[in-house]
């Protein structure tokens, strides 16, 4: 197992190079980059400069120096963010926006520094927030972490009982029910669900029970560590739950599904007849094997919580964490900061894949990785 671990480990370095390759060269094509978003600003045609110095959801949002000191333009004299209509830029200051940028340089060299700032996990500065990438990507994660921790986690307690469970009772009452309760969940979009919750619990329309902002109250850093838990669990109430709804459907069925195909085999036949009791027979046979397809899903369910899932989810709730910053930055071109989340959430579903490998043999240890050509 071990020199399995390694070759797996091993080949992360190659995936990672080329993901980073074929998405830095498809930017590399990709209109409307940070430079064209600042010439339009200074021609006019987009938001004022300075009316960005205090970005979107209250944090801080820089351009660099040279676009403060950008302030004339081969019209004549006019401070940068004022109206330029039609009048072209001097290219002195194009040249200077370029460079403060980066883009002064080939291509091949701007990407061959990225690697070797990405193997110190140094991923540069914010082009649009003039801060370090490290310090916003550890800023944004403990959000979602939170959301994809806890929602992972609860739809994993939830779905594999009420799966094997529906499993045993195929057909019956039960079955039926929850079933329909399970195909409404599964229908709902996550975003839409969201909205319902909001309306009806966070002051849309009918009550306030819950928060709908951040996910600590004004001040909460100065309560007793029992009071700041539980109004952390306040706050993280109807984003989990808004995640788990959408979640805990497609899990149900597949651990019913699995379950009932391990049930119908004939090793459980022979164990039957050999007088072994079902609860036995379910949990000493079947659930080894049938939960090895469950496992194997679990590095992209908790990635998929942890960034495409919590996307919508993080805009809806106010939550500033990476699947908003990702978003975001992808919006405004942001390079060093898109780069570096897609860094992050490659290498960290690379290893989370390796860690699913890792528990197929703790759940059965007849398997050996070893072993396979």
């Amino acid at each position: 197992m071990a020199a399995y671990l390694l070759r797996r480990l091993l080949l992360v370095v190659p995936t990672l190079f080329g993901i980073i390759l074929i998405n830095f060269a498809v930017v590399q094509f990709a209109p409307g980059g940070p430079v064209e978003q600042m010439l339009a600003e200074l021609r006019g045609e987009g938001q004022s400069v300075l009316g960005r110095v205090t970005g979107e959801g209250g944090g801080e949002v820089r351009a660099p120096a040279s676009e403060m000191r950008a302030g004339t333009g081969a019209g004549g004299d006019a401070p940068v963010g004022t109206y330029r209509g039609a009048r072209g830029l001097d290219p002195a200051i194009v040249a200077e926006i370029e460079r403060a940028f980066g883009f002064d340089k080939p291509a091949t060299t701007r990407f061959m520094e990225m690697l070797g700032g990405y193997l110190r996990f140094d991923f540069g500065r914010s082009l649009f927030r003039d801060r370090p990438v490290v310090d916003l990507i550890l800023e944004k994660m403990p959000v979602s972490i939170s959301l994809g921790l806890w929602s992972t986690l609860i739809i994993y307690l939830v779905s594999i009982p009420l799966g094997i469970r529906k499993a045993v009772r195929d057909g019956s009452r039960f079955d039926v029910m929850t079933s329909g309760v399970v195909l409404v969940g599964y229908a709902i979009p996550g975003f839409l669900f969201a909205i319902l919750l909001v309306v009806l619990f966070a002051g849309g329309s009918f009550l306030q029970w819950f928060p709908l902002r951040g996910l600590a109250s004004p001040g909460a850093a100065e309560l007793p560590f029992l009071e700041r838990a539980l109004d952390y669990a306040w706050h993280m109430v109807l984003p989990t739950l808004t995640l788990v709804i959408g979640g805990f459907a497609g899990l149900t069925m597949l651990t019913k599904n699995s379950f009932l195909d391990e049930i119908g085999k004939q090793y459980v036949v022979t164990a039957r007849a050999k007088g072994n009791t079902e609860r036995r027979i379910l949990y000493g046979h079947v659930f080894r094997n049938a939960m090895l397809l469950i496992i194997a899903g679990f590095p992209a369910a908790f990635i998929g919580i942890l960034f495409t899932g919590a996307l919508l989810t993080e805009i809806i709730f106010s939550l500033d964490g990476l699947g908003l910053l990702g978003f975001e930055s992808a919006i405004r071109r942001d390079y060093p900061v898109m780069f570096a989340t897609l860094y992050i959430f490659t290498l960290l579903g690379l290893v989370m894949q390796i860690v699913g490998d890792f528990t197929y043999t703790l759940v059965d240890p007849r398997i050996d990785f070893e072993a396979r050509r």
